[in-house]
């Protein structure tokens, strides 16, 4: 595979060299980092088994747009991705935080030369604005016991659609983007195949809403998911979505 990247680049690197490459990739400063949770930002990538190469900026901690409630609500599930035993020792809770990224490719180990092939400048659409609280504002939390997932989703005022209120479509994409996520952590890398969505009340632009999303079923490649967009207790259903996702390889990827 080395052999067959460095061609496409346009020159050929011996395979100890390519290896060398990645070593030096995987190993700045001596350390490598093996996250279980890269899932969040490319979501058809994240679960391959690649650490990342550096540390780079996670939009899913907390930043100086989030109100209120968007502190509030990720404090609430954040205090539950860890909790101590009788004997003082800390393991990990019923749910876990996923970071997230603007991209993810570039900072796997080999991803410098697998950008050149899909996209080198490619950004992660919900991430791609650098000012913040200006469009998604948002953190993942899985409960792999429960099959449950949420998500705590402020939106920013870009997003506005009618007056004073978000776009459906930016609604859509967090609905894709949540249930996606979901899929993937349960059954490994997916595409959305169909998204069905019911919208029943407005969201006001600049408030903070809850995904929930569970698992329905999994069929073969398929796994069926359905998400629920709530303002953050609960109380009032805005959206409702059912989703159908189907498990890919890295042929697919590529076109293959």
């Amino acid at each position: 595979m080395a052999r067959g990247l460095c061609q496409i680049m346009g020159r050929e690197i011996s395979k100890g060299n390519f290896n060398n490459n990645i070593r030096q990739q995987m190993t700045p400063r001596g350390t490598i980092q093996f996250p279980w949770s890269s899932i969040n930002s490319v979501r058809t990538m994240a679960v391959l088994p690649w650490p990342f190469s550096f540390q780079p900026r996670d939009f899913s901690l907390p930043n100086s747009s989030w109100g209120s409630d968007m502190r509030r609500l990720y404090e609430h599930y954040n205090s539950q991705c860890e909790v101590e035993t009788d004997d003082g020792e800390k393991k990990w809770g019923v749910w876990r935080r996923l970071p997230s990224y603007n991209r993810s490719l570039k900072y796997a180990t080999g991803g410098v030369y697998l950008s050149k092939i899909i996209q080198s400048k490619a950004r992660l659409f919900t991430r791609n604005i650098r000012e913040q609280g200006a469009a998604f504002e948002y953190v993942v939390f899985v409960n792999k016991q429960e099959q449950k997932c949420v998500c705590v989703f402020q939106a920013g005022h870009l997003l506005e659609g009618p007056p004073g209120h978000v776009h459906g479509g930016a609604i859509a994409t967090m609905i894709d983007t949540v249930t996606g996520t979901h899929a993937t952590y349960l059954s490994g890398p997916v595409m959305t195949a169909n998204l069905n969505i019911n919208y029943r009340s407005p969201i006001p632009l600049g408030s903070t809403v809850l995904l929930t999303c569970s698992l329905d079923k999994k069929e073969g490649r398929k796994t069926f998911v359905s998400c629920q967009v709530t303002n953050t207790d609960s109380s009032k259903l805005h959206t409702e979505a059912t989703g159908l996702f189907l498990s890919i390889t890295m042929g697919h990827l590529l076109g293959g």
